[in-house]
């Protein structure tokens, strides 16, 4: 599995798709039976308190795409707190299983773990 992070507009779909793979290869749900899963954050925003549980399930995708959300002002509301956390603890646990994990910025992906994914034959 590789992992992809990035803030918001930084060009992971995009760099995504520079790999080769269809909008039909890219999902947004966890049991899709798709190898790309998109929005991550997102998930975990529907129910922060279950994020751990989908660890083992995304790290079968062949890549899983994250926007950071732990930048910036802490927020004040207890639930945007939880789910910031919750998608951290999730984004640490994929890494650590993930062969490499890539950072997008400004379009411009940069591996912090392993290398750089090669596009598909």
């Amino acid at each position: 599995m590789v992992l992809i992070i990035g803030a918001y507009g930084a060009g992971k779909t995009e760099y995504v798709r520079s790999l080769g793979y269809p909008d039909a290869a890219l999902g947004e749900a966890v049991d899709d039976g798709k190898p790309v899963l998109l929005h991550l954050e997102a998930l975990v925003r529907q129910r922060p308190d279950g994020a751990d549980a989908l660890a083992d399930t995304l790290c079968k995708k062949e890549i899983v795409v994250c926007r950071e959300v732990g930048n910036g002002v802490i927020p004040l509301k207890k639930e945007d707190r939880t789910y910031r956390d919750a998608v951290g603890r999730l984004c640490v646990r994929l890494a650590k299983e993930a062969a490499s994990v890539v950072r997008v910025v400004a379009g411009i992906p940069v591996a912090i773990k392993g290398e750089l994914p090669c596009a598909l034959r």
